[in-house]
Formats: C-alpha cells, sequence, structure tokens
C-alpha cells in the first residue's frame, strides 16, 4: 500500500534541520504539488517532508464513508505518518519541533493521525477537513497535546467537507488539550486562502 520510502523531502537536510514541517496532500495531488505551497510559508531552516500517496490517493471513498471500506488506505496513511513523526524524533528532534500540515483528504489524515496521538507538536495546519468516519469516535482519542496550537480552515460550503464535522473535529482537538483556532469562509471553494496562510505563517513564527 502507501510507503513511507516514496516521501519526498524538501528544505534543509533532516540531521541539519531545527524545525520539521510534515505536508500530506488530497486526493489526485500529490507530494509536489503540497511541496510548492512551502514557497508562501515561513519555513527557512525547516526540513520539509511530503509523503507520496500510492496511486496519489490515501483512501478511495469519503472521509465520512464507514472506515472499513477506505481499508487498508486509510491504516497503511496513518502508519506512514507515524513513521515518519517517529523517524524526525530519531534524528533528534522532539515533537515540539515537528509540524503537520494537510490539505482536503490529506488534512483529514493528518486530523485522524494527530487526534489519535495526542502529544505536544510546534502546530498543526489542518486546511479543508476533519477526523474520519462515519461518526465521530472521540473513544480513540488519546494524549494531550498540552497547548499545541492547531488551525482548522475550511469553506463553510465545501462540497467534500461539511461544517459541523469540522467543528466537531475543532472539538475533539481542544479536548485533547489543543489551543485550537477555526476559520469557516462564507461561500468559499474547496482551496487554500491567503487569511489560511497567514494565520499558518503566525504559528511558524511563534518559535523564531
Amino acid at each position: 500500500m502507501h510507503n513511507i520510502k516514496n516521501t519526498v523531502w524538501a528544505g534543509v537536510p533532516l540531521d541539519q534541520a531545527k524545525r520539521v514541517l510534515i505536508m500530506t496532500h488530497g486526493r489526485g495531488a500529490s507530494a509536489q504539488s503540497i511541496l510548492s505551497l512551502a514557497a508562501e510559508l515561513a519555513v527557512d531552516g525547516f526540513a520539509l517532508a511530503a509523503p507520496q500517496a500510492t496511486g496519489n490517493t490515501w483512501y478511495p471513498y469519503s472521509f465520512l464513508a464507514p472506515e472499513v471500506q477506505n481499508e487498508p488506505g486509510l491504516s497503511s496513511g496513518l502508519t506512514v505518518l507515524k513513521e515518519l513523526l517517529d523517524t524526525v524524533k530519531a534524528a533528534g528532534i522532539p515533537s515540539e519541533n515537528v509540524y503537520f500540515l494537510g490539505f482536503s483528504q490529506g488534512a483529514c489524515l493528518t486530523s485522524e493521525f494527530v487526534a489519535r496521538n495526542a502529544q505536544p507538536l510546534g502546530g498543526v495546519f489542518i486546511l479543508s477537513g476533519g477526523v474520519i468516519g462515519d461518526s465521530v469516535k472521540t473513544e480513540r482519542y488519546t494524549g494531550n497535546f498540552a497547548g499545541t496550537p492547531i488551525f482548522l480552515g475550511c469553506s463553510d460550503v465545501d462540497a467534500h467537507v461539511p461544517k459541523d464535522r469540522v467543528q466537531a473535529s475543532s472539538e475533539v482537538l481542544r479536548t485533547l488539550g489543543a489551543t485550537v483556532v477555526e476559520k469557516i469562509y462564507p461561500n468559499a471553494p474547496h482551496s487554500i486562502f491567503q487569511d489560511e496562510i497567514d494565520h499558518i505563517n503566525q504559528i511558524l513564527n511563534l518559535k523564531k
């Protein structure tokens, strides 16, 4: 299925980096396409890691489908994110200096991963996504973000991501100890907006 070996790395080499941003692409997109967003982000000195989904898709159906329908892709994608985080930690970078960003399907995978493995992180940026499943299963989310800043942004008319799932995801993350900012954009397309970039950069600049 998905393989950590297909991750595309950019920015500063991992053994020279002090901070890392893990960037997860959406359905039909690629590691290279999500990496192109880094040109707009305050990531000087970061190692950038963009996992590549096999067939450019992490799982086949909507993130709101019963999880069994999205296997084995869903579990395989979550495993890749865990392996990436483990790799970064093994390189001597603490979790507090690791950031996650995902768009669309990548945002959903990122949401689900960080909620299942809550821990102090540098920041999490969930752009047009939310936790995965036909319902929000809070019992599987554990750990403590210890104040990690998490930003969620989405249109209120997104055809793929219902506003109420974004709001429910925000609540899950708050319950796990994150400092959450949620922005719902009226009548906006399924896209990444300059306002979201600005919020992300505010968080990235916190530790400069």
